[in-house]
């Protein structure tokens, strides 16, 4: 079915939320992908320390990110990627959390937007023994890609989405929340206050 949405991912340097080192960005519109966007980008302090744990996982060092963007710069192109879309992103708490702390690290103001997490709605499409993003994303026809590069990870978790989406037949996020009983999110006080209006604060995750 046609659906509309961005779907994101990022790595980080270390444990820490606010220490986002590479985003990637996929928009779809009626159901296809339409652009992409990948950029490493340049931990605040004092989030900037790379773990070796992270390394081994991403291959990003401090050196790769020493003349790159911060979140902060990059969020203007950030808005006008994603515009008003739901975001979509696999075990999405974790990566709104990054938007949400790297944006309070640099003080400036956590976009605006409703999201939906596509390992919740693999749980309640697919039956899997593993729902982590490479099986989910096989279940969806989408493989052979390079986990946790942050582009191709947010290219599968849109693949999961519109795959979803279509066999639920149904035509946008809020349909497939419901359909799937999965409780959306909401990133940004507005949006907060907005689903809570709507739905109940038992809407929101």
């Amino acid at each position: 079915m046609p659906v509309d949405f961005t779907a994101i991912d990022f790595e980080t340097a270390n444990s820490s939320g606010a220490s986002a080192c590479s985003v990637g960005l996929v928009k779809v519109r009626d159901g296809r992908v339409v652009d992409r966007a990948y950029l490493l980008l340049k931990p605040p302090f004092p989030h900037d320390e790379f773990s070796e744990w992270n390394v081994r996982i991403h291959g990003i060092t401090a050196e790769m990110v020493a003349g790159a963007t911060t979140w902060a710069d990059f969020l203007p192109d950030f808005r006008a990627f994603a515009e008003a879309d739901w975001l979509v992103a696999h075990n999405a708490g974790f990566d709104m959390g990054v938007i949400q702390k790297t944006s309070e690290a640099f003080a400036i103001d956590v976009p605006e937007h409703p999201y939906l997490c596509s390992l919740q709605v693999a749980r309640k499409t697919y039956h899997l023994d593993s729902y982590r993003l490479p099986s989910a994303a096989m279940a969806a026809g989408f493989e052979d890609f390079s986990h946790h590069n942050a582009l191709d990870d947010a290219e599968a978790c849109a693949a999961i989405a519109v795959h979803a989406a279509k066999r639920h037949e149904v035509d946008d996020l809020a349909a497939l929340a419901r359909r799937t009983s999965v409780r959306p999110g909401a990133l940004g006080r507005r949006t907060v206050r907005e689903q809570a209006a709507a739905h109940g604060p038992m809407a929101l995750q």
